[in-house]
Order: structure tokens, then sequence, then C-alpha cells
């Protein structure tokens, strides 16, 4: 009788995968955000007051902690915050790209627009407003933090990423709205370390477009015809959020 109501129970015939990572008080975050900046679920009001017998808790976490969403603002200084996306933002079909067996050779490989290519060749274009997420097993590495940045003996960080060649080829040539990735940074190690900047994180944001970090679970949805949606507290003014992120897929 109701169109949306039966649209709802027809999608729940389908696969839905969690792409977020859960957290607690000890999940890893950046080590440039001091130490102390996570507490969550700590009580402020607690079971046996006599106002009301409930419980109320506190959460302090900074907005680049475990899967995440970040906005332009984040890295170009006037640029759109949190408060800027509407529900309507927040949908996308989802292509997966995996370069899972280019990472097991190089931990530093970089995404290039030809295994973009190469995807397209095999699953057809990226579509208009696509989220182009980069699967390369690295989410196995949670909540390690050393394992995480591929942290070596030096104190070097290692691990894969994107290239600015695939990400212009994803954003300039396909008109994806977002992309997303495992790892905890959009640029691979060996080329943030070359160009002394997260240039990839920071073309991505002064474009205008999305992208959501430290995603996992990717090997469970299909390379292209899913759907992923992507929620996150309504605060206004953050330049990223935690993020609840799951795929409908065949």
């Amino acid at each position: 009788m109701y169109k949306l109501w039966n649209a709802l129970q027809e999608a729940k015939n389908y696969k839905w995968v969690e792409l977020s990572h859960s957290l607690n008080n000890d999940s890893p975050y950046w080590a440039g955000i001091p130490e102390g900046s996570v507490k969550l679920a700590q009580t402020c009001y607690d079971w046996g007051n006599p106002m009301l017998d409930c419980l109320i808790q506190t959460f302090q976490f900074p907005g680049q902690f475990g899967t995440h969403i970040d906005f332009p603002g984040h890295f170009v200084k006037g640029r759109e915050l949190s408060e800027q996306y509407g529900v309507k933002d927040l949908i996308f079909p989802l292509c997966v790209i995996d370069i899972t067996e280019k990472v097991k050779e190089d931990i530093h490989y970089a995404v290039t627009p030809e295994d973009i290519k190469a995807y397209e060749a095999k699953y057809g274009p990226i579509p208009d407003g696509a989220f182009v997420a980069l699967y390369t097993g690295w989410s196995s590495r949670w909540p390690d933090m050393d394992a995480l940045s591929g942290t070596d003996a030096d104190g070097n960080e290692n691990f894969p990423g994107w290239s600015l060649e695939a990400l212009k080829y994803i954003y300039e040539e396909r008109n994806a709205a977002a992309n997303g990735h495992e790892t905890l940074d959009t640029d691979a190690s060996v080329l943030a370390a070359r160009a002394g900047d997260l240039a990839c994180e920071r073309y991505v944001l002064d474009k205008g477009k999305l992208q959501v970090e430290v995603l996992c679970n990717l090997d469970q949805v299909a390379p292209a015809g899913a759907v992923v949606i992507v929620s996150y507290p309504r605060i206004e003014g953050a330049t990223g959020l935690p993020a609840r992120v799951w795929a409908i897929t065949e």
C-alpha cells in the first residue's frame, strides 16, 4: 500500500554491511592530537538519583577519531563545515577499487588512474556523485596504531593510499562526490613524505568534496552496484566527525 515501506522491505533482502569501526576509550587517534582527548561514556548523572532514576553520560573526542568524515574546512580555511550538508548529500552509489594484491607486493602502493580504468573496464564507468572507496586490506590492522601507521624502526610511517592523479581522475573525469579509504590518511605515505604535506587530502577538500577515513569491511561489499550511507552527529562548525557508515549491497 505504501511505496516506501515496500521499498524498505525489499532493501532488507539485500546485504547490509557495517563499514565503520567500533570505538572505545582505547581506540587509537592521530599522535598530533593531545593525550587525553578521548573520554567516552563518562557518567555525569548516575542511577539512584532522586530527581530521576536513569544514567546520563558525556562524550569527548576529536572530530578526526575512528571512522570519520572530513569536511572541506578541515584543510581549507573558510570552506564548508558539517552544517553545510543535508541528508541527501550523504547517500551515494558506491564503487570499491581493490588494490590489495598490489599492496601485498608494495605497502607504499598508490592507486593510479590505470587501476581505476581497469576497474571501469570490468564494471562500467564511475557514476556521477559516486563514493569511491579504496580497498587495501589495511583495516585488519585496527586498532593497533603502530600497525595502522606502518611505523618502522626509525619511526617513519609506511602505508598505501591515493595518488593525486587517481583523485583527479575520479573527480575531474568522473565527477565523484566523495572518496574513502581504510588508512588514517588519504595520501600514500611515500607521496606525503615527498610532498611534505598531505597534498592529496588537501586537493580533495579544496575541491569541495567529502572523504571518509578509516573504513572497514570493504571486502564484504560488491565492487559495483552498492549504495553507501554516511551518518554523523548533527554538530555545527565541525571540521570532521566520527561517522557511522554502512553499505547496502547485492
